[in-house]
């Protein structure tokens, strides 16, 4: 297997003028996007001093130039690091110097944000892209005018399947994000995977709106669209009338929403006056998903297709396809074509069908480590198979479900929140004898983080005070919804916050 660059030069071989990406009302042919990634290469590599290995972080909305970057990489056996544009600056900064990022490549809609950063990064290249650098941003280097200039060749030697490409961020359950690596070869059978999943082709028209930056956006279809030689129908950012009235235009076949999308969407004034029909199947997970949301589109005839997977799978690890929507609604289907999966109870040995354990992955697609973590890395990928936490049962058809998550993160709106997070700053505050986060059931987000609290002696209670120790340090979506201050909070003879006992006290779920 060459770098997965080689995908968009084959396909601009077969067939050039096919539009690969269309953005902002302009299709950008296979052939086209071809050379701008060969461009993008020469760039980096001549121009910046990018060689395999080094970091380049890229902050911004969904954009072509997200794609062109990270094919880029893979040409040069770089490391690509989209970052998560809802995170707040101290969080962008800590994964920025945890990477040691060489070249940081940033959008017009984040250039203010991205000087907090200059006076940090000492050693890194800021890198306009989508923007022309104005007299007052001299210390900013254009991406658009770089690659014009550049010159040399577009590749590096030794580049293969086992180099890393892809460092994607996931909020760590100890506090601190952890960045998880994804080689070449984890993307291509990915790809693969969800080939199959999809039956994907090169004639299927793969509407993208949810952000890069996960790799739900990245890689549940839009990299693999680029490998069967599809087009790719890209937003930058989901807005629910913008979605359906590509659908109404555009006529896409597949389409990934995260239930809060999926809610979004349906309850748009333009979604009864928009013909569906299109769409051969929708495709959803991230959290438990409510039938209501499924039913409502089956009822549209649209299937509705689970996965199952995460950042260190990349994320296809199990899933459905469309002729099991209408009959296994719920769960997350079967082991991918490229996977393996294991159910196993604490002593890890495999439960029985209908007993739950924990959800073991093995497989091409699974990540090479944690950046710079060897102890998280022991302690998730043990004799080659991910330790995802998550907790689930097989059915006897061979259907999985999920039905717990054992590191209690929060899924809210799609996104992951890590109680660890806000548990970090809520132990900062005085006013505060012990504190702990769990998710509330939301009928819009699906689940919510809500601080419980028990009060240090003396101390007023003042939600308020609690909730804006969270401003600028945390992403707005992470911020405890509500403060709830309670006498004592249940524990274990260790010790540890009996969350379930907790969220029973409280009368919800789990």
């Amino acid at each position: 297997m060459n770098d997965l660059s080689v995908w968009l030069d084959r396909h601009a071989e077969f067939d050039p003028g096919k539009p690969a990406v269309v953005f902002e009302g302009r299709a950008i042919s296979y052939a086209e996007l071809a050379e701008r990634v060969r461009g993008c290469a020469r760039m980096l590599k001549h121009a910046l001093g990018v060689g395999r290995g080094d970091r380049v972080a890229y902050l911004g909305h969904n954009s072509p130039e997200l794609l062109i970057v990270l094919f880029a990489c893979a040409r040069l056996g770089a490391i690509f690091a989209p970052l998560n544009w809802r995170l707040a600056p101290p969080e962008h900064l800590f994964m920025l110097r945890d990477a040691a990022v060489k070249v940081l490549v940033v959008d017009a809609a984040f250039r203010a944000q991205a000087e907090e950063f200059r006076a940090e990064l000492g050693d890194c290249e800021f890198l306009a892209c989508r923007f022309e650098p104005k007299g007052e941003d001299s210390d900013w280097r254009s991406m658009a005018g770089l690659t014009r200039e550049a010159a040399g060749d577009d590749r590096n030697p030794h580049v293969g399947p086992d180099s890393p490409l892809l460092l994607m961020y996931t909020s760590g359950t100890t506090g601190y994000p952890k960045g998880a690596v994804l080689t070449q070869e984890a993307l291509h059978y990915n790809a693969l995977n969800s080939v199959h999943m999809h039956a994907l082709s090169a004639a299927d028209r793969v509407l993208t709106v949810l952000p890069m930056f996960h790799v739900g956006g990245l890689n549940i279809q839009t990299t693999p669209a680029l490998y069967a030689g599809a087009t790719v129908l890209l937003h930058a950012r989901f807005e629910p009338g913008e979605t359906l009235a590509s659908v109404r235009a555009e006529r896409p076949t597949l389409l990934v929403l995260v239930p809060a999308t999926m809610a979004a969407v349906i309850a748009d004034t333009d979604w009864a006056r928009t013909d569906l029909a299109c769409l051969r199947s929708l495709t959803t997970g991230s959290c438990h998903v409510p039938r209501g949301l499924i039913e409502t589109f089956h009822a549209r005839g649209v299937p509705v297709i689970q996965v199952y997977g995460s950042t260190e799978t990349c994320p296809i690890a199990v899933y459905q396809r469309a002729n099991d929507a209408f009959d296994t609604i719920g769960s997350t289907g079967r082991p991918a074509l490229h996977a393996e999966l294991r159910i196993v109870d604490e002593q890890g040995e495999e439960v029985a069908q209908g007993r739950s354990g924990e959800l073991l992955v093995r497989g091409p697609n699974v990540m090479f480590e944690y950046w710079g973590n060897a102890e998280a890395t022991r302690e998730s990928l043990r004799d080659g198979w991910f330790h995802s936490g998550d907790i689930g049962y097989r059915d006897q058809r061979g259907c999985v479900w999920i039905n717990d998550r054992k590191r209690d993160v929060v899924i809210s709106g799609g996104e992951n929140v890590y109680p660890a997070e806000l548990e970090l700053v809520l132990g900062e505050l005085p006013q505060l004898a012990e504190a702990t986060v769990i998710g509330r059931p939301d009928p819009r987000w699906g689940e919510v983080p809500v601080a419980v609290v028990v009060p240090a002696a003396g101390a007023a209670r003042e939600p308020e005070a609690v909730l804006g120790a969270f401003e600028g340090r945390l992403a707005r979506f992470k911020h405890p919804k509500e403060v709830l201050y309670v006498e004592g909070l249940p524990r274990n003879a260790m010790g540890k916050v009996l969350k379930h006992e907790l969220r029973g006290q409280l009368g919800w779920s789990g």
